[in-house]
Parts: C-alpha cells; sequence; structure tokens
C-alpha cells in the first residue's frame, strides 16, 4: 500500500505498486460488467423484451454477422448505461467500453441512439436524420450498420439469442487489458 496523501507528494516506486496492483485485479472490470448485465434484465422501460434479451439478441446478431470480439462485446454492453440514466446512456456505455475497444467501436456506441433514431424519432417529432450530423465520421458506417441491422431489431422476447455465458469468456478477454497503456 502506497503510503502518500498527496498526488503532488508521491513517488515512481509508489505509483509501480498502484500500477502493478491495478492490472492485477483488472478481471474484477469484467465481473463488474457481467453484473451490470444480468441486471439489465429488471429494466423493460415498456418495451417489450427486458434489457438483458436485448442485448443478447443484439450481440448474438452481431457475432452471426462475423462482427469480431470487441463489436459483440460493445453490442451486448451497449445500453449498459441504461442502469444509471436512459437519456445519456449511450456516452456511459462509450465510456465504459473506451478504453477497451477500437475509438470507432466505442464512437459507434456512444452516438448509436441517434442512428437508431432513424426507426423511431419521428414518434416523439424528433429529427429522424440525426445520424446526418456523423456523416464523414470514421465510425458511421459501423453505428449505421449497428444501429439498422442489429439494436433495432433486437426486442423479440421470443427471438433467437445466444444466454450471457456464451458471452462471459469474450467479456473477460476484452476488459481485461485497456488497449493503450
Amino acid at each position: 500500500m502506497s503510503s502518500f496523501t498527496r498526488m503532488d507528494e508521491s513517488t515512481a516506486e509508489q505509483w509501480a505498486v498502484i500500477g502493478a496492483e491495478t492490472m492485477r485485479n483488472q478481471p474484477r472490470v469484467a465481473e463488474e460488467v457481467l453484473g451490470m448485465l444480468r441486471r439489465l434484465e429488471t429494466i423493460t422501460d415498456g418495451f417489450n423484451a427486458d434489457q438483458l434479451v436485448h442485448a443478447l439478441q443484439t450481440a448474438t446478431m452481431a457475432e452471426k454477422a462475423g462482427a469480431d470480439t470487441e463489436l459483440i462485446v460493445a453490442s451486448l454492453c451497449h445500453d449498459i448505461g441504461k442502469l444509471i440514466s436512459v437519456f445519456n446512456h449511450p456516452a456511459i456505455a462509450a465510456a465504459i467500453l473506451a478504453p477497451y475497444v477500437r475509438p470507432e467501436v466505442a464512437e459507434a456506441i456512444r452516438v448509436h441512439q441517434d442512428f437508431q433514431g432513424r426507426h423511431y424519432y419521428h414518434h416523439f417529432g424528433g429529427d429522424v436524420n440525426a445520424r446526418d450530423q456523423y456523416e464523414g465520421e470514421p465510425f458511421y458506417e459501423l453505428a449505421a450498420t449497428f444501429a439498422d441491422d442489429w439494436d433495432q431489431q433486437a426486442f423479440d422476447p421470443d427471438g433467437e439469442y445466444l444466454p450471457l455465458e456464451h458471452f462471459e469468456p469474450m467479456v473477460r478477454e476484452v476488459f481485461a487489458k485497456p488497449r493503450s497503456m
């Protein structure tokens, strides 16, 4: 344990201990994410399927489409922020994912609601073309595929999906270590 009480009085040796401990305890991140995913089962907010089923269907569609592990895990976690706030859930999910996935994957999750809005914003008087503000961004096509081909289609309580246990090794792999250190 480090003995400093102020960061501006710390030493490189103390930070080496903190860094080593942080990496040794990194598996807890995946376990926390899995716990959050399990808690999505308690949220329906008027949808036909609970948010865990929705997440599992979205990730299953991504996997069947040939997505890589980072994108599958991001698809699974895209609505995890709803545990805290529905209104800014994409930013919350993207912030959790950002250290562990490619930037374009995190960005696609961050903006997924505006991309998905093409399918429902008109019901609230919103701009169904909200995604247009992101045209030309490197994540645009990925966000469109995610929203149109997987996310917006994943609300069938009787639809096909793989269980969370299927995705657990992927979650542990992605959250094992940040992409850049």
